[in-house]
């Protein structure tokens, strides 16, 4: 049986990728160019900055791509292209790149969403593992990144039932924007992750939003109760220990995730637990997450954590064989929740 081998691009945000999965899993070639250093100097992403960027990378990235794989045009099934959640005008430039290709070269077109990508990161197999098991239905989802955090329930593939979401701010911003109150580096997850290495976790008691009992999540209250005591320490003259705030604040977040990912395993019976999204790469998390004991627990390694096209090839796979091809005609969708309809 021949493999369907899914080419798939990646543009949402400041990272521009292609990558290759055969069948689903096997990963052939990842291909990342990163825009970090362009946004350090604005404390963030720069929406046209990025687009511009994108514009510059995308077909670079993608011939690297085919060469790493060692494979030519005729040995893609299909394409596919994250349609959204993302900036606008980021997700044209790989959009668009990918609809010209399947247009020329007559292959089906998927439209991913990108948080349903970062779902399938668990899915992914990198050429030099040999033992891999993927997650076993039903799956309890963990998505956790810098503009989204929610629980989402997965049945089988491409059935969700979203339980929960964050109503304020995502986990992700909280720690970009808590690294800028301690005058930490951007991105702020790397930056606090090291910070809080040196520093004690129960050095602050800082809050942990319960939401009485449900499954949504709130990080404002943590941001600004970091914010309150940072400035109560000006106020008496007093210096800022940064690692032990950096400590505390990320104990903080570990423990809601946990607990709530936890409760909604048990109540589900879930057989497994997926962790994916950018900040699924935080040490304490993982460590949290793999130490807990009840469930098996999977989390990307962690170059397939961050924004990648890996990720968005393993969904396009499953919706490939699923029948879930579009149209050309198609567009964008910049505010696209995962949802069980799509």
């Amino acid at each position: 049986m021949k493999p369907a081998r899914i080419l798939a691009i990646e543009s949402s945000c400041d990272e521009t990728a292609a990558a290759v999965i055969e069948n689903g899993s096997l990963l052939l070639a990842n291909t990342v160019a990163t825009q970090i250093e362009l946004h350090k100097k604005f404390g963030g992403v720069f929406p046209e900055v990025a687009s511009r960027q994108h514009t510059l990378s995308i077909y670079p990235v993608i011939e690297e791509t085919l060469q790493n794989a060692h494979l030519c045009w005729d040995d893609i099934d299909a394409i596919a292209v994250t349609r959204g959640p993302g900036l606008a005008g980021s997700l044209v430039v790989g959009f668009n790149a990918a609809k010209g290709i399947a247009l020329a070269r007559n292959l089906p077109f998927i439209g991913v969403n990108h948080l349903e990508g970062h779902i399938y990161s668990s899915w992914v197999r990198p050429a030099n593992v040999d033992r891999f098991t993927p997650p076993e239905f039903p799956v309890m989802a963990l998505l956790v990144s810098g503009g989204h955090t929610e629980l989402n329930l997965m049945e089988d593939h491409l059935k969700y039932h979203r339980l929960g979401a964050t109503l304020d701010d995502a986990a992700g911003e909280a720690f970009d924007k808590v690294a800028r109150l301690l005058n930490l580096a951007y991105p702020g997850g790397p930056s606090i992750q090291k910070a809080a290495e040196a520093g004690n976790s129960s050095a602050f008691n800082f809050p942990r939003a319960k939401m009485d009992g449900g499954y949504d999540f709130s990080f404002s209250g943590l941001k600004t109760a970091v914010l309150r005591t940072i400035k109560q320490l000006e106020s008496e003259e007093k210096d800022i220990p940064t690692a032990d705030m950096a400590a505390s604040f990320q104990a903080a977040v570990v423990d809601v995730l946990l607990a709530k990912t936890l409760a909604a395993a048990r109540q589900y019976q879930v057989k497994s637990i997926v962790v994916a999204g950018g900040v699924s790469a935080n040490k304490a998390l993982r460590t949290a997450f793999t130490g807990q004991g009840e469930y098996p627990v999977h989390i990307p390694p962690l170059f397939l954590c961050t924004d990648n096209a890996a990720m968005i090839a393993a969904a396009g796979y499953f919706r490939f064989i699923n029948g879930h091809i579009d149209p050309l005609d198609i567009d964008v969708l910049p505010n696209w929740p995962l949802s069980r309809n799509q």
